[in-house]
């Protein structure tokens, strides 16, 4: 699917997102990537969301981190913005931008953590993307990143797919490319939905 109508398909269903199986799937996936994350970056004080769809996640890393000084959530579709904002609890540490992965709208190593749960196959650029996580991550951060890793999707890299990272080795080697290092990798959920840790 073109990359525009991948965002706009997003967009489309903000608002019903989060309900049914397939949205508590998505939550469960967001509360297990923030696990990794609080055990590499326990005390982060500027937190970044990549591909932040409803919030979740940065609403739910908000109420694990009160000292925190700033949560954000940086997503292409519009209407997850406008749902993520809407969902706000008065936090005024938190805020949602527009933006895409590739030209994050954020200064350089302006946060501590930045996280990001199944968006990454979304990217247009991963690596360009991923080198934007890394300029905007302070010296000694990490970036947590769970997506779709195998070599079970070897294949897909011959399709539509093929620009993709899909696979550890692909993955450790955009990694390496926008200066992260320390590549440390984990099963989030049955063999393909994997995280990797990566430090600045």
């Amino acid at each position: 699917m073109p990359y525009e109508r991948d965002v706009q398909a997003f967009s489309d269903r903000a608002d019903g997102y989060e309900a049914g199986r397939l949205g508590q799937l998505h939550r469960d996936f967001a509360d297990r990537a923030i696990q990794v994350a609080l055990t590499v970056a326990p005390a982060p004080a500027r937190v970044l969301d990549v591909g932040s769809g409803t919030g979740y996640a940065v609403w739910r890393l908000a109420a694990a981190l009160p000292d925190a000084k700033q949560l954000t959530g940086v997503d292409a579709a519009p209407g997850m913005v406008r749902v993520a904002r809407a969902a706000g609890g008065g936090d005024d540490r938190v805020r949602f931008l527009e933006g895409i992965a590739e030209q994050l709208p954020l200064p350089d190593g302006s946060v501590d953590l930045v996280i990001s749960t199944t968006s990454f196959d979304h990217w247009a650029d991963q690596r360009a993307g991923l080198a934007e996580c890394a300029r905007v991550l302070g010296p000694g951060g990490h970036l947590v990143l769970s997506d779709l890793f195998s070599v079970l999707l070897a294949p897909t890299l011959l399709g539509s797919r093929g620009g993709k990272a899909r696979t550890r080795g692909r993955a450790n080697r955009l990694l390496a490319a926008a200066g992260l290092r320390d590549p440390r990798w984990q099963r989030l959920a049955g063999p393909i939905v994997q995280t990797v840790v990566a430090a600045k």
